[in-house]
């Protein structure tokens, strides 16, 4: 098992990402801190995922990573951790509208609840290594439209749209994870950042199969084909890889 003895954070546990993260990485070896904002959604979503939430090997942390203080205090009271993963993704009830359609408030404030969180996770991490000096590995997710413009074709005959909020704030965490890797300067904390393409969850069928013709064959991703790259990234088998951002889209940004 590549993880074996690690204890890794995984905020945003309760996600689509993050839980089925959760029964992996326990299955890799590892103890696992699953954190989210709801006790219940979590724990049915890990019990869908297939994790025993008995297990010795889990913790459930409630923390609303919004929460500057909560958040602090966590990275205070914690021990012994070697790795976290951040799957979360704060927004507010006007996410997502069309790019004419968004006002400028909304704008402002999915950036900071988004890229703000993902900030004060970072410096925590950072701060705590600084505290302890043992190996710590960080992931953070990003995604392809942080790294190539959108394919607004996929999208017609759909009401989907690609939010000009997420492509700034994706494009933000790759820049930012390599900036806390050189602040940092230590070879002994890595930050690096898995960029999934489309993750299927029964979107529409016309954007399916346009989706599809832009990969080499694939199509929208399982969450366990990402699963694999961030197992990687914990594990002592990238141990000088860092600042590095590993591309999963079966050749949808070439």
């Amino acid at each position: 098992m590549m993880l074996e003895g690690q204890k890794i954070v995984v905020a945003g546990a309760g996600g689509l990402l993050g839980a089925q993260l959760v029964h992996k990485l326990m299955a890799q070896g590892a103890a696992v801190i699953a954190i989210d904002r709801d006790l219940k959604v979590l724990n049915d979503k890990l019990e869908n995922a297939g994790v025993d939430i008995h297990s010795h090997a889990l913790q459930a942390v409630i923390i609303d990573l919004l929460d500057e203080s909560a958040v602090v205090r966590f990275f205070d009271s914690v021990e012994n951790i070697t790795g976290a993963v951040n799957c979360a993704y704060p927004r507010n009830k006007n996410y997502g509208k069309h790019f004419y359609e968004v006002a400028q408030g909304d704008f402002n404030e999915n950036i900071s609840m988004n890229l703000g969180s993902s900030f004060l996770f970072m410096q925590q991490c950072a701060r705590y290594f600084e505290k302890y000096q043992n190996a710590f590995s960080l992931v953070n997710i990003s995604s392809v439209y942080g790294v190539i413009p959108p394919k607004f074709s996929i999208y017609e005959n759909t009401k989907m749209t690609m939010p000009v909020e997420y492509a700034a704030i994706k494009s933000g965490l790759i820049h930012l994870s390599r900036y806390v890797a050189k602040y940092v300067a230590n070879s002994k904390f890595r930050v690096n950042l898995v960029s999934p393409g489309g993750i299927f969850d029964h979107q529409p069928e016309d954007f399916l199969k346009a989706y599809k013709k832009e990969t080499l064959g694939k199509g929208m991703l399982d969450v366990s084909d990402v699963l694999g790259s961030i197992v990687f990234l914990l594990s002592s088998m990238s141990d000088f890889v860092n600042g590095q951002n590993i591309v999963v889209d079966d050749g949808f940004s070439m």
